[in-house]
């Protein structure tokens, strides 16, 4: 039973909100949860919706793996890498709904979804690593590589650079940028949108234009990270 997140199912549209009660923190749990809840999305064929609690999309992967438990960090990383990879090649569109600040691992899902949407208000966006003394992952600098801007890639990746939502929207972090109490509207439209393709052609599209970031993520992931199974 998912007590992290949940699924709900309306009109061939699943939505993942994640609320762990805080940041929506990257631990193996809701990890778990994560693919838990892909692989329902992939049974019902449906288009992917994945938003977080008021104020927080996610704020990367659980620190206390890192500082308490560092015989896990492998296990959570490599739970990231794969859902990172399942969303890059879903066979349905991917829909991220930002509500709220998106760091580090936080930022992800957005890089691998077909339509980024964030709010407008006091939030963070951006690969944070650099400034708390963390290397950034090979595959997630892939992710990097395939989505930013070129004018940002560096700055974003390699200084850490920090944006507010208009600025990630420019840096290539989102694609558009509304108002909080118009999120849910939005977020329904394009999903409503995305009915309207044909899902065989979607998907065989994605996999040409997104073949070589998803050939380098796999690589990024069997150099640096030995592989956990969901739920294991």
């Amino acid at each position: 039973m998912a007590e992290l997140l949940t699924y709900e199912l309306d009109g061939g549209i699943a939505t993942i909100t994640m609320d762990d009660g805080k940041a929506n923190a990257f631990s193996i749990a809701m990890l778990n949860e994560l693919h838990g809840a892909f692989d329902q999305a992939e049974k019902d064929e449906a288009i992917l919706v994945i938003t977080g609690r008021e104020k927080f999309f996610s704020g990367g992967f659980d620190l206390k793996v890192f500082t308490d438990h560092p015989e896990q960090i492998n296990e959570m990383l490599t739970l990231g890498a794969t859902l990172c990879e399942r969303a890059l090649a879903f066979p349905r569109p991917v829909i991220t709904a930002a509500s709220g600040h998106a760091l580090a691992a936080g930022t992800f899902l957005p890089l691998c979804a077909d339509r980024r949407i964030g709010i407008e208000g006091p939030f963070k966006v951006g690969l944070n690593e650099v400034k708390i003394g963390m290397t950034v992952p090979l595959f997630a600098v892939e992710l990097a590589r395939q989505r930013l801007t070129p004018a940002h890639f560096s700055r974003a990746v390699i200084t850490a650079e920090t944006y507010d939502p208009a600025g990630a929207a420019e840096a290539g972090f989102f694609d558009q940028v509304v108002a909080p109490e118009d999120l849910a509207e939005t977020t329904a439209a394009v999903a409503q949108e995305f009915l309207g393709l044909n899902a065989e052609a979607h998907v065989v599209t994605k996999l040409r234009v997104r073949g070589g970031a998803i050939k380098a993520v796999r690589s990024g992931i069997e150099i640096e990270l030995v592989p956990a199974t969901p739920g294991g």
